[in-house]
C-alpha cells in the first residue's frame, strides 16, 4: 500500500512535471511569439509612418503642382489676352500703314504734277529769255503818249533771269 501510494504520487508528480515542462514549451512558444508580434508591431508601426511620410509628401506636392497649374493657367488667360491686344493694334497698324501709304502716294503724285508744271513754267520761261531780237516794246514810229521822264531806258529783258530759273530748276531737283 506504502508502494501504491507512493506510485500515485510518483504519477501525479510525473504528471505535473509533464505539465510543467509542457508550461515551459508554451511559455518559451508563447514569448517567442510575443517577440514575433512585437516585431511585426514594429515593423507595421515603422511602414506606417513611412508610408504616412510619403502620403505627406505626394499631398504636399499635389497641392504645389495644382498651385503650378493654377497659376500657370491665369499666365496662359494673361497671355493669350495680350496676343488678342496684339492682333488687334497689328491690324491697326496695318490700317495706318495703308492709310499713309495713300497719303505718300497722293504726295508722290502731287510732286509728279508739281515737277511737270515747273517744267512747263521753266520751258516756257526758257523759251522766253533765249529768244533773240523778241521783245516787250512795241515798236512805232510814233511814242504814244509823253516821252519817258528822265532816268527810264527802253525796256529790255532782264539780264538777272538766271536766278528765276534757277530756282525753278532747284525746286524741280527737290522735288524728285
Amino acid at each position: 500500500a506504502y508502494q501504491v501510494k507512493l506510485d500515485a504520487f510518483t504519477r501525479v508528480q510525473k504528471a505535473i512535471d509533464d505539465m510543467i515542462a509542457q508550461l515551459l514549451k508554451e511559455k518559451e512558444a508563447e514569448i517567442k511569439h510575443k517577440d514575433f508580434c512585437t516585431g511585426e508591431f514594429n515593423t507595421n508601426q515603422l511602414q506606417t509612418e513611412k508610408k504616412e511620410r510619403e502620403k505627406e509628401d505626394v499631398t504636399a506636392k499635389i497641392e504645389d503642382l495644382s498651385m503650378s497649374i493654377e497659376q500657370l493657367g491665369k499666365a496662359i488667360d494673361g497671355l493669350k489676352a495680350e496676343i488678342t491686344e496684339m492682333q488687334v493694334q497689328l491690324k491697326r497698324a496695318g490700317e495706318d500703314r495703308e492709310k499713309e501709304n495713300k497719303d505718300f502716294q497722293m504726295t508722290v503724285s502731287d510732286q509728279r504734277e508739281t515737277q511737270k508744271l515747273l517744267k512747263t513754267a521753266l520751258g516756257v520761261l526758257s523759251d522766253f529769255y533765249n529768244k533773240k531780237g523778241a521783245s516787250l516794246i512795241q515798236r512805232r514810229q510814233e511814242p504814244a503818249g509823253p516821252p519817258p521822264p528822265a532816268g527810264f531806258e527802253t525796256y529790255k529783258k532782264s539780264g538777272g533771269n538766271s536766278g528765276v530759273m534757277a530756282l525753278l530748276e532747284q525746286i524741280i531737283s527737290d522735288a524728285k
